[in-house]
């Protein structure tokens, strides 16, 4: 059987160029980028080549970028960091705000926050899948250490307005995280720009290998390593560098700076000959079609299904997709990004991520609306489950 993979939104496959460039430091060379012997400088050397490779990405500085293990890392370094929450001159430990779908690694974060008595403030999104500015200015207070806010949402696909929000917060002096793991290599993320003060991506999600990721800190913003020991990256993240792996980033990162412009209309030519396919299909409903959104990203409830039991039938199929809807113990339950944006229980449990990659092709996309046909047919013929 044929396998096609259609959730890049999980993860891409790794560019045969970027493990071209990774392979030599896999399979011969080698050096600890500390030591100051000559192949403690050639891995410096590499280090601090994929440095300004990710910083060209992202229009910084190549000294503001920090490497670490993954967009997880990034964000659970900036919002764990007890300098930022070590409390006022009365102790007070402070207030942080962040979107209500933001990924895991944020919201499991801001939990640690809430044991130590940080109070935090969820904003929900609207019925266009996203943030609104004037929302996250509101939830604003005068002990308010950090505001979070992704830039594109990694199930709806949906952009956020970061730039304005950042302006808002940036005039009451509130220093704003953005995970950008979803977008970077697929959209233009240019820091200043958006005018963040912490942004993280991950290299797994623009044909990078997984486990290497960076954090980038605006000039006059800090944070204190997350790990224990010495002093690597500036004293930002202690731990031996991963040098296979950040030089692989390196090269992904140089990749997508160079063909984003390319890589965006093709992926947007596959998304939209999908959606267009949909037209014929009853009751599918595109979810935040007017809103902006990622070029590869289609979000869409097949009415009158269960989005896990279609994506189980199209596995059968060799087909991987990824479901909105989380399942336990065989019953569905709602998503919370859809909950969150006001879906009725019915529809987003009826829901599917279909992300597409470089990788695809015209005649696959066309493959799988075929398959998403007989089986949407075949699930609507079955009784509805009850909900939780």
């Amino acid at each position: 059987m044929e396998h096609l993979y259609f959730d890049h939104n999980a993860t891409t496959p790794m560019d045969p160029r970027v493990l071209e460039a990774m392979l030599p430091w896999l399979q011969g060379e080698h050096g600890n980028p500390s030591s100051a012997h000559r192949f403690g400088r050639k891995a410096r050397e590499a280090v601090e080549k994929a440095r300004e490779q990710v910083a060209q990405l992202l229009g910084a500085r190549p000294e503001d970028v920090v490497f670490n293990g993954s967009g997880t890392e990034g964000n659970n370094t900036v919002i764990l960091d007890r300098g930022a929450f070590a409390g006022d001159q009365e102790g007070a430990p402070g207030h942080i705000v962040f979107a209500a779908f933001e990924h895991p690694s944020v919201g499991a974060a801001v939990a640690r926050l809430e044991e130590r008595g940080v109070e935090s403030t969820r904003v929900a999104p609207g019925a266009d899948g996203r943030i609104a500015p004037a929302a996250v200015e509101a939830a604003l207070r005068e002990d308010t250490r950090l505001v979070c806010v992704m830039l594109a949402n990694n199930e709806l696909g949906t952009l956020q307005p970061v730039a304005e929000l950042a302006a808002r917060c940036a005039e009451k002096g509130i220093p704003v995280l953005c995970d950008a793991v979803q977008a970077v290599g697929k959209v233009p993320v240019r820091v200043e720009e958006l005018g963040v003060d912490y942004l993280t991506l991950g290299g797994h999600k623009f044909h990078g290998p997984p486990g290497v990721g960076a954090l980038w800190i605006r000039p006059g913003r800090s944070v204190r390593s997350l790990l224990l020991g010495a002093a690597q990256e500036r004293g930002r993240r202690a731990s031996t560098e991963n040098v296979p792996g950040i030089v692989a980033l390196g090269a992904a990162a140089e990749l997508a700076h160079r063909e984003l412009d390319q890589r965006s209309e093709f992926l947007r030519g596959l998304r939209d000959r999908f959606e267009a396919g949909l037209a014929s299909f009853p009751a599918a409903v595109v979810h935040c079609a007017e809103s902006p959104r990622l070029p590869h990203t289609s979000h869409v409830a097949f009415l009158g299904v269960v989005g896990q039991e279609l994506m189980m039938a199209l596995d059968e199929e060799g087909m991987a997709v990824s479901t909105g809807a989380a399942c336990g113990s065989g019953s569905p339950k709602p998503s919370t990004t859809l909950v969150a944006m006001g879906l009725d229980d019915d529809e987003a449990i009826a829901s599917l991520r279909i992300s597409f990659g470089m990788t695809n092709t015209e005649d696959e996309v066309d493959r799988l609306l075929a398959a998403l046909a007989a089986q949407v047919e075949r699930l609507r013929r079955r009784p509805a489950p009850r909900l939780r």
